[in-house]
């Protein structure tokens, strides 16, 4: 089975298993800006605890034009639990004084343009592109590199490496969608020590069933 054929599959049948798949961060419905800044977030952190808190963070800073003012030591405090707080801190103050500054206070809608803000790396402009704005995306994360990988679409755990030859595998329409369904599944069943292959929806197109 060629490897686009065997990805198609695999879009399918995630598809079923998890119809309603959506990102896991919380945020304003259609917020470029807290969804920005929740991914940023989230690096070495679960979503779980990006969620408990950026409620109080947005509720003091919704958006670019309120960041780009704060303080840092109070951005810091509303941060702190979400690990190297004092780096993401620093990052979004000036994520949101690039935006008014370079931007007119809105997030841009290119992968190019948002890898150009501080601390954002292609993982979170293709969550952005793709969650936002309707952009073909690929959002590397640990599930959907380590998925890739056990199904033989990959043979590498460079993100921008497996983003370049999946965007070559995926449908564009589905990219993103499936993405996100690679993170469930990789928590309820191909995790990174203990996949559960007896309950797999995957397990006669993936090459790595025998040596688990």
């Amino acid at each position: 089975m060629r490897k686009k054929e065997k990805a198609a599959l695999a879009v399918e049948r995630l598809e079923k298993r998890y119809p309603d798949a959506i990102c896991s961060l919380e945020y304003r419905q259609r917020d470029a800006f807290q969804l920005l800044i929740a991914t940023r977030l989230s690096a070495q952190c679960t979503d779980k605890r990006v969620n408990m808190v950026t409620p109080a963070l947005f509720a003091e800073f919704p958006d670019a034009a309120s960041m780009a003012a704060a303080d840092l030591s109070r951005v810091e405090e509303l941060i702190k639990t979400c690990g190297l707080y004092k780096t993401k801190a620093k990052d979004l103050i000036a994520i949101a004084r690039q935006l008014m500054e370079d931007y007119g206070g809105e997030v841009p809608d290119s992968i190019d343009e948002l890898t150009k803000l501080p601390g954002v790396g292609r993982k979170t402009a293709n969550l952005v592109c793709g969650d936002i704005f309707g952009r073909p995306a690929v959002v590397t994360d640990t599930h959907f590199i380590r998925l890739c990988n056990r199904l033989g679409l990959v043979n590498t755990t460079n993100p921008a490496t497996v983003e370049k030859e999946m965007r070559g595998l995926l449908d564009p329409q589905k990219s993103n969608d499936f993405c996100h369904r690679t993170v469930l599944f990789g928590r309820e069943v191909c995790s990174a020590r203990n996949p559960r292959c007896e309950i797999c929806d995957l397990t006669d197109i993936c090459p790595s069933v025998k040596s688990m």
